[in-house]
């Protein structure tokens, strides 16, 4: 893949706004062909205050994404449960933070905009080079290049353990599907999901995306009727837990051999996963899949059925 060679970033973060975003974004850049204006880009972003901008360096996420497209050239997809968590720990955000799509954007336009092209680039056809698609430079947090990377990690990490979310970026339907489900607030929930979903992973289940998708809508839908929070109590994680590991990590060095260790806010306990196994062993196995055509045989292959609306349960906690 021939890209352009990006320009040296910014020394810190800064804030872009998604109007700006619109008005620079071109396919040449969303091809790789073209940079992206930086110094037009530069006019238009609000820079965070002195005390915020001491942690919000972009070497490290530099140095971190060159790491992964080093490691995984042939095979994009794979950077993700590699990145995901290291990405976490490296950038570390409080939701409310992580919430501030000006935050990805700088880093999609500005820090590292051929990560964006080598990771979801599309593939070249008659009509011309393949492009990633603008959604992925500026967009909802389960599509942006890297605020889905970060969502993913803080939604499926258990407390300090980052070893779900690896499983979680296995297959990339947890992170198209499940990853917008209103359920995954509930953090019970979602280590269930993850240890079901690594348990039919490993059994090497034929089109486990089908399945991933499948189950994932039976658990939203089953929520409409069915309080998980009463099946399986969680508590709030320990905000002050969660604040002293951000305060930390101007200092903290990231590894790339082995996990990092995320904030220590609690863990979820044991017995309120293992309340919801059978239900969910239940629900995956009676997951409905229907039928649809092959385009190119002709076969019949199973997917999954339209997926339920999102449910809002009660969340354990959208602190800070």
């Amino acid at each position: 893949m021939n890209m352009l060679a990006p320009v040296a970033p910014p020394e810190v973060f800064a804030l872009l706004p998604d109007a700006a975003v619109a008005k620079f974004l071109g396919r040449g850049i969303q091809s790789g062909l073209e940079l992206p204006p930086q110094v037009a880009l530069a006019r238009a972003c609000v820079p965070y205050d002195s005390r915020t901008a001491e942690r919000r360096r972009t070497a490290p996420v530099r140095e971190l994404l060159d790491e992964a497209m080093r490691r995984f050239a042939d095979d994009r997809s794979a950077a993700d449960g590699w990145l995901a968590p290291r990405l976490h720990a490296t950038l570390r955000l409080t939701r409310a933070e992580a919430a501030d799509s000006r935050l990805w954007n700088h880093l999609a336009m500005v820090v590292a905009p051929d990560y964006v092209v080598w990771r979801h680039r599309g593939p070249d056809t008659a009509d011309g080079r393949g492009i990633a698609t603008a959604a992925r430079f500026s967009g909802i947090h389960y599509t942006q290049a890297f605020s889905r990377l970060w969502w993913a990690a803080e939604l499926f990490r258990d407390g300090d353990d980052y070893d779900p979310v690896v499983t979680a970026c296995r297959n990339q339907d947890v992170l198209n599907t499940t990853l917008r489900l209103d359920v995954i607030d509930h953090r019970p929930t979602v280590q269930a999901m993850i240890r079901v979903i690594g348990g039919f992973l490993d059994a090497g289940v034929a089109r486990p995306g089908d399945h991933v998708n499948a189950f994932s809508a039976a658990v939203n839908a089953a929520g409409s009727t069915l309080v998980y929070d009463v099946l399986a109590e969680d508590v709030d994680p320990d905000a002050d837990e969660l604040l002293q590991w951000i305060e930390a990590g101007s200092d903290a060095v990231v590894g790339w051999e082995r996990l990092p260790e995320g904030p220590s806010d609690g863990r979820v306990k044991p017995a309120a996963v293992d309340a919801l196994i059978p239900l969910f062993e239940q629900l995956r196995v009676e997951a409905p899949l229907r039928k649809r055509k092959s385009a190119r045989e002709g076969e019949a292959v199973s997917v999954p059925a339209p997926r339920a609306p999102g449910v809002v349960l009660s969340k354990p906690s959208d602190y800070l």
